[in-house]
């Protein structure tokens, strides 16, 4: 443990600091454009803001806006500001849901259904298993697909808790130096002689929650029974941090796993990686730029983020669309809550995070899911994110559209889950399986 330090420079540091987050507390300076960790170093002083700046921002500014600023700035107080971020987390939970609630409304606010839209869900959910069959068609082989599906289950993944976890093996496992960069892995009792192959899973939560429960449950359960170690992340999260610390995690918990998970059995030489919602866009971000260092600062030199397969569920892919009211309302979003960033100013900060604006030749093999009732995250993105990779990448792209699935099916919809778990593992095995014949060549 190092000595805590009381040279005058430090102590400076910290009284400045510390003034300088009660004038953001007291001007509201920060939302959006102007929230930043107002970090100071003894060589060096961030400016604060202007006054006019404040006094823009106090034009513009809404409710929302005043309660971002004072729970993010309330955080930096001594003592009690470490147990205040939940707050942040409440407001921009808030703003998310309000500017979601016409999208919600439009698509799903009816009492009850008619026999007639009962029998088109029934027929929808009934087509599952033959929409993921030829889906995979021509990806996965002919034998693999014959498997039998899993049968549609009336209750809730979510109430299969319990079942899912008997395949945690260790939790809270550290992958990196904050409290918040920790994993849990996912494996049999019994491991195959040679190293498992290894999926990490991101979970969603509209970049302000990036907890690993409940999440990803049903994949990770039926990966481990495959003989897979699965690593579910925590990852830091707005309105306290930053774009891009999210995905900066994510590359830190890939690296991790390049360089540890044998530890648990696994293959450090096969990394997938999966995510639903905004863990899919962080999932694909992650996959389409491999040692990156704009993306990886707080990693060593020689670090490896690239991973060998992509699996994006519901997820969220495009940053700089304005073109409907509902793209419209995500990036206002972003820019008051994630990014804290206007778009027109810094357009180079979003296109660096749309994953469909990093698209390129030699992308890993994808597979997106998405549901086409996704009244969320429509249906448009992942139509639009996959036509593009199949337009520029090299490697296999397979796209699954599940009809009348909405957000968060994973967790929700026990007619569906089972069999895109079932789906997910052989679109992987197939890779995993092709990837080793392709080393066995090269050796021979």
């Amino acid at each position: 443990m190092q000595a805590a330090r009381c040279d005058p420079d430090h102590i400076s540091a910290i009284g400045v600091r510390y003034i300088d987050n009660l004038r953001m507390y007291s001007f509201a300076a920060g939302i959006p454009g102007y929230i930043r960790p107002m970090t100071v170093r003894p060589d060096a002083r961030h400016p604060a803001p202007s006054f006019g700046k404040r006094a823009r921002w106090f034009l513009r500014a809404g409710p929302t806006d005043y309660l971002l600023a004072m729970s993010v700035a309330s955080t930096s107080l001594p003592i009690i500001g470490k147990h205040l971020e939940p707050l942040g987390a409440v407001t921009a939970m808030g703003i998310w849901g309000y500017k979601h609630v016409p999208d919600l409304f439009s698509h799903s606010a009816r009492p009850q259904d008619t026999a007639e839209q009962a029998a088109i869900r029934k027929q929808d959910r009934d087509s599952t298993n033959a929409v993921i069959d030829a889906a995979l068609r021509g990806t996965v082989s002919a034998a693999d697909l014959a498997v039998g599906w899993p049968a549609p289950e009336r209750f809730a993944p979510v109430l299969k808790m319990r079942q899912h976890r008997r395949s945690l093996h260790r939790s809270s496992v550290r992958y990196g130096d904050h409290p918040s960069q920790l994993l849990d892995v996912w494996r049999p009792k019994e491991l195959p002689v040679e190293p498992a192959p290894v999926m990490i899973f991101v979970p969603g939560g509209a970049w302000i929650h990036g907890g690993r429960q409940l999440q990803g449950y049903a994949l990770m359960s039926h990966l481990a029974q495959q003989g897979w170690v699965c690593l579910s992340v925590n990852y830091r999260v707005s309105p306290h941090n930053r774009w891009p610390q999210h995905i900066t995690d994510v590359k830190t918990a890939i690296a991790w796993a390049r360089a540890n998970v044998d530890r648990f059995g696994g293959d450090r030489d096969f990394v997938a990686i999966a995510g639903c919602s905004a863990g899919g866009h962080l999932s694909a971000l992650a996959g389409l730029t491999p040692n990156d260092p704009e993306m990886q600062t707080d990693l060593p030199e020689g670090a490896d983020t690239s991973v060998d397969a992509v699996v994006g569920i519901y997820g969220r892919y495009d940053w700089e669309d304005r073109s409907t009211p509902e793209r419209d309302r995500f990036v206002d979003f972003l820019e008051r809550v994630v990014v804290k960033r206007k778009m027109d100013r810094h357009p180079e900060v979003f296109r660096k995070a749309s994953p469909i604006a990093q698209v390129h030749p030699d992308a890993p093999p994808f597979l997106v899911i998405h549901g086409s009732g996704d009244s969320v995250i429509p249906v448009a993105q992942a139509r639009g994110f996959v036509e593009r990779l199949r337009a520029v990448s090299r490697s296999v792209v397979s796209y699954i559209e599940l009809p009348g699935a909405g957000h968060g099916f994973d967790m929700t919809d026990g007619a569906r889950t089972g069999s895109v778990a079932t789906a997910i593992g052989l679109f992987l095995n197939q890779i995993h399986r092709n990837r080793s014949l392709l080393k066995a060549k090269e050796v021979i």
